[in-house]
């Protein structure tokens, strides 16, 4: 038994039969043809129809006939006590089938057609794409948008605000109700306000033609959100944050606003602006959504968006952090006659937004997996100037497109006697992913070797004089180092970390001309240790809100050693390693970083890891074919053949980048793996290198002999006297301070 409200209805009727569907429908109907405001919740209990409704007066009982019909959910029979209009209850009916009859038509009519989903680049506008036809009025309000408040207040230069209607509307909205793109632009200049950006995060374009915002003077920017049943993306922060940095950067005299909305602006908005808030200024998680709620209230009312937004930036969400609850405008026509959620047509048809296959975790790890997430062209382009200014290069032909990491060239019978010549340490080369760093104040962002970047959430907080949480982050500080993978040997729990190695640039400042040895201890004490003091007191703090174990991989400093620890770096620490190692590097002490390839930065492998990185190709009658770069153009390897490990169809490979070994029995290349951290093969240079370096065979008894010889000589005893004699004073000074 269940109360059915039908305000002011005026004629008797019993008795009405009909399929559950259309009781359904017909209900929905009659509150939509009457006009009544209905809150809804139905439960199903095997034999019972539960039906709540909140209303105005003049009330109507509905039954389950379950005499007549026990268990059966096919019909239902309604005793209605009230006056009711005849002619309203058969329109609503004949109005119930034809909407059933539309449904069944495009189910047939698009039986084999699903969805599609389109990648969207991070540099293209959204793509629009169009799910089959839908049979909802293009006109038809969004549910509780007419009695949402109209916008929030300011936060900083940026106004939240529900979607302005266009004049479509018109019809469907009382005058005093009206929120279309000239009121807002009126309102906003009677409060001493102009707009000069519009971020519409809706899911639709059905609101209104964004080339009437243009028509004022005023930027619209298109970043579809899905709604309701998911939080934005991560790209679509990355682009959403980034528009409103370049906003404020491109203000010179003028002090434009920007308006920002979803469909009634506070969960997709909110969600945003947060985000913003975040990356901008210095503060917590709590404290943005609380300064949002006070600008708009009650805030974001979705407990998935909050804890998104805590578990994004790694916090502890504090207990007193209690979800608004639904507003009321939105409770009372957010759930259908059956209890379920209302479809917001901002989520039907329209613009789909990218789904993103690079956050499903995967139980196992790989060299392969793609880290962070994409961020607009405009900013990679502006982060890959920093680099080439902080590296001293000039654009080249290729503008500023390649990588300008520092690469190792092999170690040959003649660039084995630079050992000599130099002071030199060595590390272990591990066989992991390169990518370069750049921390700015708004995140991290790794660089692949493809020069792409992608936004990492990370925290890299500056030298700290005071104990406890730093109030200021690096910016626009530049690293080297290399990914890997770390299985714990007892547990065989695997943990990613990033071994850096170099510091290129810090807080803006480019120090590449510096010798090495200075690089590497101020990466040490600029930007592992405050990262380690803060983290200690964290752990100690009894309410800690930051969490550094929630990041996406662990950060250290790689370690470097005299050359005379060469034996037991190569007989005890690589064997112990918790990754994969392929040999060693040989740093010059007191060298300069030098982009590109370094000629006196060695590399030693084994001789079974030497390998070249060959792009192939399948070619006519199924002909395999290596090619190379040459002066940037593709070089086809006449007479050079690979082979693939069991048995793999070559085909599969065809296209891709494949690292190879020689086996210089077979006098072939065999394929490792397929390197998907590169889209171009090695140079020809590269590749004689390599080949030299397998004729020398420089094996690793040669190797040690070499060293053994060069650590007894007294130019290497008498820097390692005075490295020694430099280090003890710099620690006695230390400790008198």
């Amino acid at each position: 038994m269940g109360i059915l409200v039908l305000p002011q209805i005026r004629c008797k009727f019993k008795h009405l039969c009909a399929p559950d569907y259309l009781v359904n429908m017909l209900l929905q109907t009659l509150i939509t043809v009457i006009g009544g405001r209905v809150f809804a919740v139905m439960k199903f209990l095997h034999t019972s129809l539960h039906v709540a409704l909140k209303s105005k007066p003049t009330v109507a009982v509905l039954h389950r006939a379950d005499e007549k019909f026990p268990w059966c959910w096919s019909r239902f029979k309604f005793n209605i006590f009230a006056d009711v209009d005849i002619i309203i209850i058969r329109k609503a009916l004949r109005a119930c089938k034809e909407r059933e009859e539309r449904r069944r038509r495009m189910k047939r009519e698009y039986f084999d057609e699903g969805p599609k989903r389109v990648i969207q680049p991070p540099k293209k506008d959204p793509v629009v794409q169009t799910k089959y036809p839908r049979s909802y009025d293009q006109n038809k309000l969004p549910p509780g948008w007419l009695d949402c408040p109209a916008n929030g207040q300011r936060i900083g230069y940026i106004i939240p605000s529900k979607v302005p209607l266009g004049e479509s509307f018109n019809d469907s909205i009382i005058p005093g109700k009206r929120y279309s793109l000239r009121q807002v632009i009126h309102q906003q200049r009677v409060m001493g306000r102009e707009l000069g950006l519009v971020i519409d995060l809706t899911n639709t374009t059905r609101y209104y033609p964004p080339s009437d915002w243009k028509k004022q003077g005023i930027k619209h920017v298109k970043i579809a959100c899905r709604g309701r049943d998911s939080v934005p993306d991560n790209e679509s922060v990355n682009n959403f944050v980034f528009e409103v940095l370049q906003f404020y950067s491109r203000q010179k005299h003028s002090e434009k606003y920007i308006l920002v909305h979803c469909t009634h602006g506070h969960n997709r908005t909110g969600y945003m602006i947060v985000h913003f808030l975040m990356r901008s200024q210095s503060t917590s998680v709590t404290e943005a959504i609380q300064k949002f709620a006070n600008a708009r209230p009650p805030g974001i009312y979705k407990q998935d968006y909050i804890d998104a937004l805590y578990m994004f930036y790694h916090e502890r969400k504090p207990e007193a952090v209690i979800c608004p609850s639904t507003p009321e405008w939105k409770r009372s026509s957010d759930l259908d006659l059956n209890g379920e959620a209302l479809p917001d047509e901002d989520d039907d048809g329209g613009i789909v937004a990218p789904l993103h296959e690079n956050h499903v975790e995967t139980e196992v790890m790989t060299n392969d997996d793609i880290l962070g997430d994409a961020i607009p062209f405009d900013q990679q382009d502006a982060m890959r100037q920093f680099c080439y200014h902080s590296l001293k290069l000039g654009r080249g032909a290729k503008g500023n497109s390649q990588f300008p990491g520092s690469h190792p060239v092999s170690l040959n019978r003649d660039n084995l006697q630079l050992l000599r010549q130099r002071y030199y340490y060595a590390t272990w080369k591990a066989d992991g992913t390169r990518y370069m760093m750049l921390i700015t104040c708004d995140g991290s962002y790794l660089i692949d070797r493809n020069f792409c970047f992608r936004r990492v959430q990370m925290r890299f907080p500056l030298k700290n004089a005071n104990e406890g949480i730093a109030e200021k982050t690096h910016n626009l500080t530049l690293l080297d180092g290399e990914m890997v993978i770390d299985t714990l040997p007892d547990t065989q729990k695997q943990e990613r970390r990033y071994l850096i190695y170099d510091l290129m640039a810090i807080n803006q400042e480019s120090i590449i001309e510096r010798p090495f040895c200075e690089r590497w201890k101020l990466l040490e004490k600029e930007v592992i240790e405050p990262r380690n003091y803060e983290r200690h007191f964290i752990y100690q703090s009894r309410n800690p809100y930051y969490r550094y174990d929630l990041e996406p991989f662990r950060v250290r400093r790689k370690d470097f050693w005299l050359l005379s620890t060469v034996t037991k770096l190569l007989k005890e620490f690589i064997p112990r390693l918790s990754h994969e190692a392929d040999g060693l590097i040989f740093q010059g002490w007191d060298d300069p970083y030098v982009p590109r390839t370094h000629e006196g930065l060695l590399k030693w492998k084994y001789p079974e890891m030497n390998s070249v990185d060959f792009l192939f190709e399948v070619g006519d009658e199924n002909r395999p074919l290596l090619f190379l770069y040459e002066r940037g153009k593709k070089k086809l390897m006449e007479g050079n053949r690979v082979v693939f490990k069991d048995a793999s169809d070559p085909s599969s490979y065809s296209g891709k980048i494949i690292e190879c070994s020689w086996d210089s029995e077979e006098q072939v290349w065999v394929c490792m793996r397929i390197r998907t951290d590169k889209s171009t093969p090695n140079d020809i240079n590269t590749y004689r290198k390599v080949m030299r370096s397998i004729r020398d065979n420089i094996t690793e008894d040669v190797l040690l002999n070499e060293i053994g010889e060069i650590i007894s000589l007294p130019m290497y005893a008498d820097r390692i006297r005075n490295d020694s004699k430099a280090a003890h004073q710099h620690a006695n000074a230390g400790r008198r301070r």
